[in-house]
């Protein structure tokens, strides 16, 4: 009998903190590269035994009906960026951060419109909101949230770009983009070329 109190006082005390670490990063985020931006997840130093994640090559052929200018498949349930050139003799897996919550991520299709080295990074109003005192910009440096090259989607906001917090990666941490570790959005950025067709899944 005590052991059954234990557990269901355990369980309540679980799902009340677990509701609060969600609900936490639109109501308290201090720092536009801070740790209150990134989800909490378990230990990174911990072993892990086996990749739950589905993080697997894929063929383009369910996504797209065919690679001209080159295609980008971005699976959010996975956070993995995946790329296939026109000719398809090249195909890149990039692991990715995605967006924080339900409410910012976007799905479909899209394509790359601009291609920026040292992007500079501006919030959205929505940013603001939550966030007041956040800069209203910041240029390319290690403190910019865009890390080091930009690929600007048709999508007003959103982006497929570097971060120098590297913490991010894998994990839900964005405002809405798709972010890669910066030597990988480099290699990306010069694989792509505008009108190179991006789908979000």
């Amino acid at each position: 009998m005590s052991d059954q109190k234990f557990n269901l006082s355990s369980r309540r005390a679980f799902l009340a903190g677990s509701a609060a670490m969600l609900a936490s990063p639109a109501f308290a985020q201090s720092n536009v590269n801070g740790a209150e931006t990134t989800e909490t997840e378990r230990d990174i130093t911990e072993t892990v035994r086996r990749n739950i994640s589905s993080f697997r090559t894929l063929d383009w052929r369910p996504y797209f009906s065919d690679t001209n200018k080159g295609a980008v498949l971005v699976d959010i349930d996975s956070r993995a960026v995946h790329f296939w050139s026109e000719d398809q003799t090249v195909y890149k897996l990039y692991p990715s951060s995605v967006p924080l919550t339900a409410e910012l991520t976007r799905r479909g299709r899209t394509s790359v419109i601009q291609k920026v080295t040292g992007p500079t990074w501006r919030p959205t109003p929505s940013m603001l909101e939550r966030n007041p005192e956040w800069p209203a910009v910041i240029g390319p440096g290690p403190d910019n949230p865009l890390g080091t090259h930009a690929l600007y989607l048709s999508w007003t906001y959103y982006r497929i770009h570097g971060t120098h917090d590297t913490r991010k990666i894998g994990r839900r941490s964005s405002n809405g983009c798709i972010g890669l570790y910066n030597e990988h959005i480099a290699e990306l950025f010069e694989l792509t070329n505008v009108g190179t067709q991006v789908l979000l899944i």
